[in-house]
């Protein structure tokens, strides 16, 4: 179903427009989470609010309150009960410079769009994924948020318009595997779960973090060799959830045996 209009509050009101002097604007300067809103809840959302806090701590940042976000979607939901939420905290409008305003005044955004169209049924259809030209660089300061900065991402974004692939896979600067450019990944190799180590770059999503301890994995870096010789590869974000490479190049994989297990047990709980 798609949203007859867009549906957007900011800091709580409908009818309010980002200042053009916002420094989530001007410099990227701030945070956000994507999620699924269904029959009028939002999905993983204690882990997602727990994340954008330590992202705005991470950035220095004071994060809205809770009841606020739950005030916007609780507004949202009562109008479209299924949907993608993007949720974004900025620092604020400030005057000129890259100079933090003294007493900074965060701007809150919630944004509905419609559900993507996913393969039906998605966990039989496996992606087909391809190696980016774009090397991501390293900057541990960053590392792990998910700012308002996603240069790269648009970038290597744009290196394909072939429908048939799915997603693209970002190396850093030492051709380390670090992710998707809309996803976390793992692989399973030699019979254990890895995942891209995040200490340099790449965005640690509430997927990957809820994957984790189901699978028993361990972050590790690999290259793209190890992927290769991977048994198994998988993709997760918060929306698609979960879903296995079927094809990369000239290599490809089955769908894991244990894929509809690992799919419940990520579903599972709030």
């Amino acid at each position: 179903m798609h949203l007859p209009e867009p549906l957007i509050l900011l800091n709580g009101s409908p009818a309010a427009a980002v200042s053009p002097f916002d420094r989530g604007l001007a410099f990227g300067d701030g945070v956000f989470r994507t999620l699924r809103l269904e029959a009028g809840e939002p999905v993983w959302w204690s882990d997602h609010h727990a994340k954008l806090v330590a992202d705005c701590r991470q950035l220095g940042m004071d994060c809205p309150r809770r009841k606020e976000w739950e005030q916007d979607i609780a507004w949202i939901a009562a109008r479209q009960a299924d949907a993608v939420l993007k949720l974004m905290v900025t620092r604020g409008p400030g005057p000129r410079g890259y100079q933090v305003p003294e007493r900074p005044y965060p701007t809150r955004i919630v944004l509905a769009s419609s559900l993507p169209d996913l393969p039906d049924p998605v966990r039989e259809c496996g992606a087909q994924v391809r190696i980016c030209d774009l090397r991501l660089g390293h900057q541990p300061r960053l590392a792990g948020a998910k700012h308002l900065n996603r240069l790269e991402n648009v970038l290597a974004r744009m290196e394909w318009d072939d429908p048939t692939i799915d997603e693209g896979i970002l190396l850093d600067g030492m051709e380390r595997v670090v992710s998707g450019v809309m996803s976390n990944l793992f692989i399973r190799l030699d019979g254990a779960w890895l995942t891209p180590s995040l200490g340099q770059c790449g965005v640690a999503g509430v997927a990957r973090a809820r994957l984790m301890p189901r699978l028993g994995a361990r972050e590790a870096d690999f290259g793209l060799d190890s992927l290769l010789r991977a048994d198994a590869i998988l993709l997760c974000n918060s929306l698609i959830r979960l879903r296995w490479v079927a094809r990369l190049g000239e290599r490809t994989w089955q769908r894991p045996d244990d894929f509809d297990v690992l799919m419940e047990g990520l579903c599972s709980g709030a």
